[in-house]
């Protein structure tokens, strides 16, 4: 007996749903990817990107690393993101965070959690470049929900600047970047900052999303 025969069954059932309810499901989806989206988001298990968004397989490329980071040595997320952006076509490239994120509160919390600490210190520089805007000596909690959304306009950043974006820009390509944040509490996405379609330039916007984020937090 394996120790994933109940997964293995539960596999089972959702395929034959899947088949009775529509027979050409599997065919249809084998032989076609053609996603209009590309998620940038979290590995938290609690954020599953196609029911999120209510998509079906096949709706949503998909790239998931520990607090959603862009990093312009990851050649696993370069190498996502031009894929989606140059063979895929995609038509928006969402970076997508959320509240309660347990890479960024480590972070906040100066807690150690071990090899991932390398990781997380993107996270850390993100902390520092926005010291001004960070109460470190506030609530742990709600200082970890402002660095979540300051950690993805910086990521959104991060993608606008990479050769992908600004190649597809310079060619006339229709994508859009944009930065959400996602609430476990109440299971709804919300827009941060301004989206970016490379019609203006994106230091711009970058500031512009930094302070629209400022006027949200100080409106409540």
């Amino acid at each position: 007996m394996c120790s994933l025969d109940g997964l293995f069954a539960n596999n089972r059932a959702w395929a034959n749903q899947r088949v009775s309810e529509d027979p050409e499901y599997f065919t249809r989806l084998a032989t076609l990817q053609a996603p209009k989206y590309l998620w940038i988001g979290c590995s938290d298990s609690r954020v599953p990107a196609n029911e999120i968004l209510g998509l079906a397989p096949g709706e949503v490329f998909v790239h998931r690393n520990v607090a959603n980071l862009v990093v312009h040595s990851d050649l696993n997320c370069l190498s996502v993101l031009q894929y989606a952006v140059d063979v895929l076509k995609v038509e928006h490239v969402m970076v997508v965070g959320h509240y309660g994120c347990g890479g960024v509160q480590a972070v906040v919390e100066r807690r150690l959690v071990g090899l991932v600490d390398n990781w997380l210190r993107h996270v850390a520089d993100v902390a520092f470049k926005h010291m001004s805007r960070l109460d470190r000596h506030g609530d742990p909690v709600e200082l970890g929900r402002r660095l979540v959304e300051l950690n993805v306009v910086e990521q959104v950043s991060n993608v606008c600047r990479t050769t992908i974006l600004r190649d597809a820009w310079k060619r006339g390509d229709k994508v859009e970047v944009h930065g959400l944040v996602y609430g476990l509490d109440d299971g709804l996405l919300r827009p941060l900052g301004i989206s970016v379609d490379g019609r203006g330039q994106w230091e711009e916007r970058h500031e512009a999303s930094i302070q629209t984020l400022a006027s949200m937090n100080e409106n409540g």
